[in-house]
């Protein structure tokens, strides 16, 4: 840290928030918005990938490295833009007003919102093992439609009651969606422990480090980039507590220590979570699983343990979408206060100090994504969106720093510019990757990007009004 002792200047719309949000607390939000329920679901489809624990571990730690060398160069920027919508900040000072837009639009039509929404699914079919009565009432309602039948079952609406709940302890006050965020992250935390704690217990299996690559894996390299497209995901969203910038104290040096901090702690979690899965199964009992936490669990433990993994995925699930409720509203919250999405989302509530506007429209569009069902493919069409938006915001950081020599840097990105290059080029090969082996999501994706221009282009003209 260069100089801690930089005041924070609170720009426009920023200076009606509260800055609550403390250095633990920061950490926590890190890893509160990425441990949702990839930990529990994606390792048993990256076996069946890549079939050795090796390569299996290789790539957790990979996703580990290249989101430590994304939040070092993501924290100097941080540092310097301390305010509300984080990386569509970054973007918006390196490169203008029209590609921050087009990050912000498809974060905001599909990122957030289809992650939001999918999580609260996922927090649904896990809430179901303790109420059967929501899996079990099946489908409510049928209406057919030129995309074809709308269905509405128990599962969506707890979905949309989840994301509506959360919505509303958000709406109340930042310290409040804090602390829900707080709890439920400490809880899942715990009920991650306790599956290595089971391993060493009750360990089954003793994992085959060797071959590090079977013999018989047809494309190795595309294999593992396939499988690091899983592992991207899981940790996808360490970012996000650059988007509450603007309540966070101190955050010339919070949000830069938020960042390393709670990525380490996630890449520790990971690793150790997965060791604990190779103890409790063997890479052919891995293959093609879904709910891998659960069986592993159920392998160590019991019907006890699968208990208590259900009850940890409902805690993380939830605790997952408190927060990125808090961080996606505040990047509606910054596009607004530009001038480029709905005028009324820049408001701050004259009572709670949040913008509510803001929470009620991501509310809202997530939970109609919720009920829609159609999110999962979208969500698909974006993945090579939004790993060429890193790489864009990477080199954000060279442009900053020829751009904006003089600007106060109360933190400088540690291994400059070695680290930054790492973490673009780790991009690069992603983006190439998933253009190679997913051409349709990707061209797919570029289109719905296009689809933004009409939209910046109609609130670029409008007036923005002081509220």
């Amino acid at each position: 840290m260069n100089a801690p002792g930089v005041a924070v200047a609170d720009n426009g719309q920023d200076a009606k928030l509260v800055r609550a949000i403390g250095l633990g607390s920061a950490i926590l939000f890190v890893v509160g918005s990425v441990i949702g329920s990839g930990i529990f679901l994606t390792t048993g489809g990256m076996a069946a990938v890549i079939p050795s624990a090796s390569l299996l571990l290789l790539a957790w730690t990979l996703g580990g490295v290249l989101a430590i060398t994304g939040g070092l160069t993501y924290a100097e920027m941080g540092a310097m833009f301390p305010r509300s919508g984080g990386v569509y900040v970054f973007l918006r000072e390196a490169y203008g007003p029209l590609p921050a837009f087009l990050y912000g639009w498809v974060a905001m039509l599909v990122v957030l919102s289809g992650g939001i929404a999918a999580v609260a699914v996922g927090f649904a079919e896990y809430l179901s093992y303790f109420v059967p009565a929501i899996s079990q009432a099946g489908v409510l309602l049928s209406v057919p439609t030129p995309f074809g039948p709308f269905v509405l079952t128990a599962s969506k609406l707890a979905a949309v009651g989840a994301i509506v709940a959360l919505g509303a302890i958000n709406y109340v006050g930042v310290r409040s969606g804090n602390l829900v965020n707080v709890v439920m992250t400490a809880a899942k935390v715990a009920g991650l422990a306790a599956l290595p704690v089971m391993a060493i217990i009750a360990a089954r299996v003793v994992p085959e480090f060797t071959p590090v690559v079977p013999p018989d894996l047809p494309r190795p390299v595309a294999s593992f980039g396939i499988a690091m497209i899983a592992v991207l995901w899981t940790y996808e969203a360490w970012y996000f507590v650059t988007y509450a910038a603007g309540e966070i104290k101190d955050p010339q040096r919070n949000v830069p220590r938020a960042l390393v901090g709670g990525i380490a702690a996630l890449t520790t979690i990971y690793l150790v979570v997965n060791v604990a899965y190779l103890f409790a199964l063997s890479i052919d009992e891995m293959r093609g699983v879904t709910r891998i936490a659960e069986r592993a669990a159920t392998t160590l433990a019991g019907p006890g343990g699968a208990q208590f993994v259900a009850l940890t995925v409902v805690l993380s699930t939830f605790g997952c979408n408190a927060a990125a409720i808090l961080a996606g509203s505040r990047l509606l919250f910054a596009m607004a206060s530009d001038g480029v999405f709905l005028p009324a989302a820049r408001s701050v509530h004259p009572r709670y100090r949040t913008p509510h506007v803001a929470i009620v429209a991501l509310t809202t569009w997530s939970a109609l994504l919720a009920l829609s069902g159609t999110y999962e493919q979208l969500f698909t069409y974006v993945m090579f969106i939004s790993i060429l938006f890193s790489v864009a915001c990477g080199l954000a950081l060279f442009r900053l720093r020829s751009k904006m020599p003089n600007h106060p840097r109360p933190y400088r990105t540690w291994g400059y510019p070695v680290v930054p290059i790492v973490f673009v080029m780790g991009s690069v090969a992603f983006v190439l990757n998933t253009l190679v082996e997913r051409p349709f999501e990707s061209l797919a994706g570029l289109g719905f990007l296009v689809l933004g221009l009409p939209a910046y282009w109609y609130w670029r003209r409008q007036p923005v009004s002081v509220s």
